[in-house]
């Protein structure tokens, strides 16, 4: 089968489309023939190669190694311990490797497509829109009538973010790029903040919440425009050096929840069907609508990582074979 693979630490650009062996799925796992996949900053810093993760990838360079998490397709053939999929399933989820042909994936980590959504849709969810999803129901607790602001608000995790507070009753502020405004207003959010020309931190409103994705603007500052009881959600991981990655960013605010009044919350998501499930469920109730910025060819990659890491999209790149 072909996919895509990296050899060396650096750039998208070392990515190159090689024929590789077909996976076979282990006992708990589901072959899936992959229609659709999306990139996610991890690969970006899996491929950086700073020294968190090498001892996973490889210290001196990678194993040879597919990027790629989120993917949409259907069942090829199941394992033997296998019982809520069948071969010929559509399915969306997560699997390593998901810029291939095929991919293996764990059984809890797939849930049934959809009928309404295209697989590049359902393969623009998983990732992005469980970090959202679970951000703000289960660590934000995020209630009806509270204010929010979302930063990053017209890329992959944002754009369902804007979409998923305002599902949850909230009344939305949310910080773009002037390119960005629009979409971001057909996502729901009552109010767009353009920072190439406003610094929300210096506004007069306040926030009960500020779910920050796009971490350009300390916590310090935000802080100002938060309510003495609100919460800081820092979503996601953050780019960081060559050597340290995101380190410092987590280090800062884990130095800084025991000396501030507000809760600052960050974590990583979980990849279970049940809120896989509940994504389909807001998007066939027309509550969100998953935002794909621009799809590629599995022989383009290369320039899908590249656009994703410096071209500022708005919503998810994906990918298909």
């Amino acid at each position: 089968m072909k996919a895509a693979v990296y050899r060396a630490y650096g750039s998208p650009d070392l990515v190159r489309l090689e024929e590789v062996p077909k996976p076979a799925p282990g006992d708990e796992q589901v072959l899936v023939r992959v229609r659709a996949a999306a990139a996610n900053a991890m690969d970006s810093h899996f491929m950086s190669g700073f020294w968190l993760v090498r001892p996973m990838t490889g210290f001196r360079r990678p194993k040879p190694t597919t990027p790629g998490a989120d993917l949409a397709g259907e069942v090829e053939a199941i394992g033997r311990n296998v019982t809520r999929f069948k071969p010929g399933d559509p399915v969306f989820g997560v699997a390593r490797g998901a810029f291939a042909e095929y991919a293996c994936a764990p059984e809890n980590r797939l849930a049934l497509k959809p009928a309404s959504l295209s697989f590049e849709q359902a393969a623009a969810i998983p990732v992005a829109g469980l970090t959202a999803l679970q951000g703000l129901r289960d660590k934000a607790k995020l209630q009806p009538g509270q204010k929010v602001l979302v930063t990053g608000a017209s890329g992959g995790v944002g754009s369902f973010a804007v979409q998923i507070a305002k599902a949850l009753g909230a009344e939305v502020t949310a910080v773009c790029h002037t390119r960005s405004m629009d979409l971001v207003r057909s996502l729901g959010a009552a109010r767009v903040i353009d920072y190439t020309r406003e610094d929300f931190t210096r506004g007069a409103d306040r926030y009960d919440l500020i779910c920050d994705i796009a971490g350009t603007r300390p916590l310090s500052a935000c802080r100002r425009v938060m309510t003495p009881r609100g919460t800081f959600l820092a979503v996601g991981v953050r780019p960081g050096g060559r050597w340290l990655g995101p380190l410092p960013h987590l280090l800062t605010l884990l130095v800084s929840k025991p000396l501030v009044s507000q809760r600052v919350v960050f974590f990583v998501a979980r990849i279970n069907p049940e809120d896989l499930a509940a994504m389909a469920q807001l998007i066939e109730t027309k509550q969100v609508t998953p935002a794909i910025d621009r799809v590629y060819p599995l022989s383009e990659a290369g320039a899908a990582l590249r656009r994703l890491k410096e071209g500022h999209p708005q919503g998810k790149v994906v990918v298909i074979p």
